[in-house]
Formats: structure tokens, sequence, C-alpha cells
């Protein structure tokens, strides 16, 4: 039977660094937390609609405001994907939930599966680095209450 090898036994482990409990469970130096929430349906002249807020928490100082909530319609999410494909060919993006037929759209086990794929796409894409830094309508669209599609078409 061969022998183990001995290099293992010289090796010594690296020591972690002493931290205080500030340190350990303190503030992160950055963080960004954007969440999804259920929709709330809305009628208008065309008819019945989903709104979902979007609620965000950050300090990276690329975005203009610690805590933002917004609201946003899934064709809103639609059309930004569309907007970040056309600005970063490079990033592959995630899929959005599909759409879905319209009788079907509103049922609460639709929304429910839809608004949690669309908080883990707007989750991927917000903590992309080249998407937060390359993007001119990323961050906008998580925290300008009145964000306008038309000020960025290409």
């Amino acid at each position: 039977m061969p022998r183990p090898s001995r290099a293992f036994d010289t090796t010594t482990r690296l020591r972690p660094n002493d931290q205080s409990l500030d340190d350990q469970y303190g503030e992160p130096e950055n963080y960004l937390e954007i969440s999804v929430g259920m929709p709330v349906i809305c009628q208008d002249k065309n008819g019945q609609y989903a709104e979902y807020e979007i609620e965000c928490f950050t300090n990276i100082p690329l975005f203009k405001l610690e805590h933002s909530l917004v609201k946003r319609r899934y064709s809103d999410f639609v059309w930004l994907r569309k907007q970040l494909t056309k600005e970063s060919e490079r990033v592959t993006l995630p899929p959005l939930p599909p759409k879905v037929f319209f009788y079907q759209s509103l049922a609460k086990d639709v929304l429910k599966l839809r608004q949690e794929k669309l908080q883990i796409f707007l989750q991927i894409i917000a903590g992309h680095p080249l998407l937060q830094t390359g993007s001119k309508v990323l961050i906008p669209f998580i925290q300008d209450p009145n964000f306008n599609q038309d000020a960025y078409e290409m």
C-alpha cells in the first residue's frame, strides 16, 4: 500500500483575521436588496392589469437613492429587457417569465409565479456590474417613480 505524501504534514493553516462583532455582523460595505412585491390589480380604460411594486435598499454610489419604491407593469419589464439587450450585447440576460393568455393572466397562482420570476430577473440584472455602470435605463427603472420609457428609447 502506498504511503501518503508528507507534503501535507508541513502545511500550515492560514489564521483568520481577528474581527470584532461589528465587523462580522455590521452593515456590509456595499449592499443591494431588491424585492418585487405581489401585484395589485388595477383598472384603466383598456381593462385590468397587474402592477408590481419594486422596493430597493442599497448603499451603492451609482444608485441615487438608498431606498426607493416604484410600480411597474409586466410590459415595463419586457421593455427593460429589450433595452438592456440593445445597450449591452456582451451580457447574457436571464429570461423573463413567459407571457400568459389573457384569461389566465390575473389568476393568483400565475401572478405569484410571475412575481417570483420577475424578482429573480431584477436581482440578477441589478447586481451585474456591467449593467450597473453601463446601462442608462436600469437604475432609473428601479428607482424613478416617474420613469418614462420614451425618454430612453434607442
